[in-house]
């Protein structure tokens, strides 16, 4: 760890230059590439294990790069190679043995929606520029979340948010591919989700139908479930695409012959393809145009698939590392590897890429060792990319719909869905809320509702302290007030404080404890905060505006059990001097009673009494759960 003088300024001079660099290197700019640490210990059985890995995963990779580019009407080489940069990249950066990167759901969807948005909005750059621009600008952010170890901040997102985001994300891409189903321009404009089932219905209703289309995509279901139930490890996806691109190649060869037109679409005919079917992107130098012009809803697009893609990364490794036994995975080198692989996206003329769960499992299925395999898998497409893409166009357009509403299915997962909705209400409520988001407003929309109701009602838990009484009884046992057992006229009232005490809860607490002041014949008041954490600016400003209320009517304040943190808030923010260092009494360790006992001599001084009715209030949460003061508790006030 860096000594804390390499950051102090000389005499009369500045901060010393190599401190901070060596801070900035070791804490900040912190780059390692764990692909050169497993070079040491690289076997042969290894070797094998990843290869076979590669392959199964470009026999995956392929086909649903190229129903993404379907979704975003580019050429399925601008996703292919999407697929290639970030396998390379999550193979020099990654940490996790199995992670893949590259072109994803979400990712296609988000993308999707925002250079559409952005093309409504009149911009003059092609669909590829607008998507290579995005890729980089996401690419930056990542990086810099990177360096800036940003990585651990993913735990602080609720769950429930991810799960609804993945449901929404699987509706919306099974729901999006309905239109292909239908004549060409039945349906229309996606318009979301519930744009898209609604212009299916109208097309349904006037018998539009494209019945070729739909025997097309109905074979490939069923092939693709048949391979799923029989022969698990076999790539599904290749296989059911492989046979609908021979059928086609048949039909078509056939149909020439006889002049005839083929019944259902091909993928060198849809809308959007025609830029062609395959090929390798050029550099863009329209990139540099772009970011020169920057339209505004790039940057919100590319904000939503960083933090997407964050939680995805952190969600896939984490589960992946539990299943394999892998230690020490870093989540801020997956972001590194993220970054680069979509700055190198954005550079070469490729989509953006995020963590992919489907392809993530089937590395760690398919017998992965290392991140070679990832290497392998984009050496594999790009090989495809190379020497196989003018083949591409003659895949029936209803399969790759069908590929992608398998692909949709499976991000909902039913499991997780009923944790989320049975377990809180508050989850339930997140789940809800970020599931409607995302299917009725914007993706990116409901990232951030998602996340900031989580915590909103997060805080809201935190910020509602209730009280009970307590008081003893002539046995001197700690017993619950009630009409069996009251008080009456009781002068000192002892106020236990427990947990978060912050800005959330701090108006609360005030308005809690003036109302009893109002409605009780109390004198004075013991705060104690022995357990009482976090007090900031908002809190110490509700004890001075206490104290002062107390005082206008004759009524003292008093604290005890503060901790070393707490005293040094009081006194920092001058509010001690304001209360009086008489008043305030802190923790002893060895005797946790003694404040309390200090404090209640104090009242007495002020009561010129020698005896006072003692009341406690106490967190009511208690009650609710069925607990009782415990036995700490009863000890501390018996005095």
């Amino acid at each position: 760890m860096t000594p804390p003088s390499a950051l102090r300024p000389e005499a009369g001079g500045p901060l010393q230059e190599a401190g901070i660099l060596r801070l900035l290197r070791r804490h900040i700019l912190k780059i390692r590439l764990p692909l050169v640490s497993e070079l040491g210990g690289y076997t042969r059985p290894k070797f094998k294990a990843d290869v076979f890995a590669g392959a199964t995963l470009a026999f995956v990779a392929v086909p649903q790069c190229v129903g993404f580019a379907l979704v975003l009407g580019v050429p399925p080489g601008a996703v292919m190679l999407a697929a290639v940069i970030g396998g390379l990249a999550g193979a020099v950066f990654f940490s996790s043995h199995h992670h893949i990167f590259g072109p994803t759901g979400s990712a296609t969807l988000i993308a999707s929606a925002t250079v559409a948005a952005t093309v409504a909005a009149g911009s003059p750059f092609s669909v590829v520029g607008l998507l290579a621009v995005l890729a980089l600008l996401v690419g930056a952010a990542q990086l810099a979340a990177g360096m800036l170890r940003f990585g651990e901040v993913t735990k602080f997102i609720s769950r429930s948010v991810i799960v609804a985001y993945s449901a929404a994300i699987g509706l919306i891409l099974a729901a999006g591919q309905l239109r292909w189903f239908f004549e060409d321009g039945a349906v229309g404009g996606s318009g979301g989700f519930s744009g898209a089932v609604a212009g299916a219905a109208r097309a349904a209703a006037a018998g539009k139908v494209a019945w070729g289309d739909c025997g097309v995509a109905a074979f490939a279901l069923g092939l693709f479930a048949l391979v799923h139930k029989w022969r698990p490890r076999w790539p599904e996806y290749l296989i059911g695409l492989g046979a609908a691109w021979f059928a086609a190649r048949l039909l078509g060869q056939h149909a020439a012959g006889g002049g005839a037109v083929l019944p259902f679409r091909l993928l060198r005919d849809s809308t959007g393809m025609a830029g062609g079917a395959g090929g390798t992107p050029e550099f863009l130098p329209e990139v540099a145009r772009v970011l020169g012009d920057l339209p505004p809803d790039l940057l919100g697009g590319a904000a939503a698939i960083a933090i997407v893609g964050m939680l995805e990364a952190s969600a896939i490794t984490k589960t992946l590392a539990s299943k394999s036994g892998q230690a020490g995975v870093d989540p801020n080198q997956e972001l590194l590897g993220m970054g680069a692989g979509n700055v190198l996206c954005g550079l070469l003329g490729a989509v953006p890429g995020a963590s992919s769960f489907s392809r993530s499992a089937v590395n760690y299925e398919s017998g992965a060792r290392t991140q070679f395999s990832g290497a392998f898998a984009a050496l594999a497409v790009l090989a495809v990319l190379l020497f196989l893409a003018p083949f591409l166009g003659d895949i029936p357009v209803a399969a790759l719909a069908a590929l992608l509403m398998r692909v949709g299915w499976r991000m909902i997962i039913p499991a997780q869905i009923r944790v989320a909705c049975r377990s809180t209400r508050s989850d339930a409520a997140v789940f809800a809320v970020t599931l409607a988001a995302a299917l009725l407003v914007r993706l990116d929309i409901a990232i951030y509702a998602g996340i900031g109701l989580s915590l909103a009602l997060f805080l809201q838990k935190t910020s509602l302290p209730i009280l009970v009484e307590y008081a003893f009884d002539e046995s001197g046992a700690l017993a619950q007030v009630s009409e069996s057992n009251k008080r009456t006229n009781p002068q000192v009232a002892i106020i236990h404080v427990e947990g978060e005490l912050f800005f959330g809860a701090a108006d609360v607490f005030l308005t809690q404890v003036r109302q009893q002041a109002d409605s009780e014949n109390i004198r004075i008041f013991i705060l104690r905060l022995k357990n009482a954490r976090h007090l900031d600016a908002s809190t110490v400003m509700a004890l001075d505006a206490l104290h002062g209320y107390l005082g206008r009517k004759n009524r003292y304040l008093l604290i005890s059990g503060c901790s070393d943190d707490v005293l040094g808030v009081l006194r920092n923010s001058g509010v001690a001097r304001v209360l009086g260092a008489e008043n305030i009494f802190a923790a002893q360790p060895a005797n946790p009673n003694l404040s309390t006992r200090q404090a209640l001599l104090r009242a007495r001084q002020l009561l010129e009494s020698d005896t006072a009715d003692i009341r406690i209030f106490y967190d009511k949460r208690r009650e609710k759960k069925g607990l009782s003061p415990t036995a700490e508790y009863v000890a501390n006030y018996q005095i």
